[in-house]
């Protein structure tokens, strides 16, 4: 069989882009302002230690392309690379998130949507993207549920049912 593979980038609405540059510059003054204050050391030790693990969160997390091949689904992400084999995959379909989503543990927006979420008609799914609009949901033959966006995500959807319907 030809290897294929088709890689799609996540994009992310113009919310994240404004909630993370808005936090980042935030976190930025509030840290600078900290370092000018004297007699501050171990607060500013404390600050830049939590602004540095949400950093190291969000590049473990923040999805930054999904890719398919002839093995396995790939969410490609700054540090690791998570794959979901083919055959583990029940089903694939297109599926916005609602307003309903409550966030379990993980980013609302923050350089996109990743962690656990909760819907009522959904269950529970761990997300990754960027959009609400470019959003499938990847069902496994084990229940878990992934929530995953992509540019052209009809696109990616058929592929993904093609692939896994061979």
């Amino acid at each position: 069989m030809k290897q294929t593979t088709i890689k799609k980038r996540v994009e992310l609405s113009s919310y994240c882009w404004i909630i993370s540059a808005l936090s980042t510059a935030l976190m930025c003054g509030v840290f600078i302002y900290a370092l000018k204050q004297p007699d501050n050391e171990w607060a500013v030790c404390i600050l830049g230690v939590a602004i540095a693990l949400l950093f190291l969160f969000t590049l473990c997390y923040m999805p930054l392309s999904i890719s398919l091949d002839n093995e396995s689904l790939n969410i490609n992400r700054s540090l690791k690379i998570k794959s979901i084999p083919l055959t583990e995959i029940a089903n694939v379909k297109l599926c916005a998130p609602t307003m309903g989503a409550k966030r379990i543990c993980g980013s609302g927006g923050w350089f996109g949507w990743y962690g656990w979420f909760s819907e009522k008609n959904l269950d529970k799914y761990f997300a990754y993207y960027g959009k609400a609009s470019d959003c499938f949901l990847v069902t496994l033959k084990n229940g878990k549920k992934y929530m995953l966006g992509c540019k052209d995500a009809p696109e990616m959807v058929n592929a993904i049912n093609e692939k896994i319907n061979q």
